[in-house]
């Protein structure tokens, strides 16, 4: 896989999911979920009123830190 080609996805902390590089996103159904430009911001927390995408509501009532596993 080229540099061109990768997705990078980095969990922000007590956020979203910040998903930037060439992607898709799909539906249940597998319907496509247009977005604009080389990154997305996915909702996480389950407050969004525009999911998948986030809209800020997670600030003030989600947390969640994540951490790689030390190896």
């Amino acid at each position: 896989m080229s540099d061109e080609q990768k997705v990078k996805i980095t969990v922000k902390d007590n956020g979203s999911l910040r998903v930037e590089g060439d992607f898709t996103i799909v539906d249940v159904e597998g319907n496509e979920i247009p977005h604009e430009g080389p990154a997305a911001g996915l909702c996480r927390c389950g407050h969004s009123a525009n999911k998948p995408f986030c809209d800020g509501s997670h600030k003030e009532r989600f947390e969640s830190a994540v951490r790689a596993p030390k190896a």
